[in-house]
């Protein structure tokens, strides 16, 4: 395994100042940020494309400081009902992989998406119970008229640029949250479909993330640090379906973040465990959403915590 960073907690600073800074932390790997909500801060799809010695300038630069690709990520809602929205997204996927067969990476990270209740809708809507039974045509619609469609095209398109890998987080809001979503997607799309495995979105689910590794195995595609603090006072009150704005953390029933400031590090050292397993073998992706510490702090913690975890070498056999 590798140590990375998605660099959008950067993107005040220039790439190649970014990247010199996640150099002197020892970070071997990073996740740029080419589209959607992580924005373009470190590599502009449009003026990338258009410029025939981008590539071979900007792979240099990354060989200057000892850094790989693991992914590009445009995370966006490519089914949303509003036609525009959906377009700008849809754009910015194919776009993306355009970028990623120029820089031979072969993972693309980003979202499921989730629809609107009917073709008519303004806005997504995310179900999050069985009945009343309005709530299974919904999915019905969603799942089979909508979702399915769109990723077995975007499966076959991304193939035409060499992306392979189409790492989907898990996030709740989004038709795919959890393990049982995401292989649901990936049994009616293809094996080109996977996760994005996230930590901080499973955990105050419920979800045993050591235990989810094991259930997705080689459906794991790429792997996001992020932890998640859950209050346990507010959740046994009012729940974990928290709609509270991030930043009144005193009244959430969970807050993101950095790692091990939500788990320790036995947790921690399960989650790592379970990947070597698994055979995961990719990076390990620090994302940075604490409302707590400055993204310096929060970023070198983390870096100083999973330096001490990570599995870098490939076992030697005792039998």
């Amino acid at each position: 395994m590798k140590l990375g960073v998605m660099t959008v907690i950067l993107k005040s600073k220039p790439a190649e100042e970014a990247f010199r800074y996640l150099s002197s932390l020892n970070v071997q790997t990073v996740e740029i940020g080419t589209g959607g909500f992580p924005g373009t801060a470190h590599l502009n799809p449009r003026e990338f494309l258009s410029d025939s010695g981008a590539a071979g300038a900007y792979m240099e630069m990354l060989k200057k400081y000892n850094l790989e690709i693991s992914a590009l990520s445009t995370h966006s809602n490519h089914v949303h009902p509003q036609k525009e929205i959906a377009d700008k997204a849809r754009e910015d996927f194919i776009n993306t992989c355009r970028v990623a067969e120029k820089l031979k990476v072969d993972t693309v990270v980003t979202f499921s998406g989730c629809p609107g209740d009917h073709p008519g809708a303004k806005y997504p809507n995310w179900v999050t119970c069985a009945w009343p039974h309005d709530f299974q045509q919904i999915l019905d619609y969603q799942w089979n008229e909508v979702l399915i469609p769109f990723w077995q095209s975007a499966v076959k398109e991304a193939a035409n640029y060499g992306v392979t890998r189409i790492a989907l987080e898990m996030h709740p809001g989004f038709s795919v949250y959890n393990p049982f979503t995401l292989l649901k997607l990936r049994s009616a799309a293809g094996k080109a479909i996977g996760a994005n495995f996230d930590p901080s979105h499973l955990f105050w689910q419920g979800i045993r993330p050591g235990e989810a590794v094991k259930v997705l195995k080689d459906a794991i595609f790429h792997f996001h640090a992020k932890d998640t603090k859950l209050d346990m006072t507010n959740v046994h009150v009012n729940g974990v379906l928290d709609t509270g704005r991030y930043g009144n953390i005193l009244e959430r029933s969970w807050v993101f973040r950095t790692v091990g400031y939500g788990h320790d590090y036995a947790e921690w050292k399960e989650i790592i465990s379970a990947l070597a397993a698994v055979g995961y073998d990719r990076s390990i992706s620090i994302e940075h959403e604490d409302e707590l510490m400055s993204v310096n702090e929060g970023l070198e913690r983390a870096v100083s915590f999973l330096q001490q975890l990570i599995i870098k070498d490939k076992p030697q056999s005792f039998h």
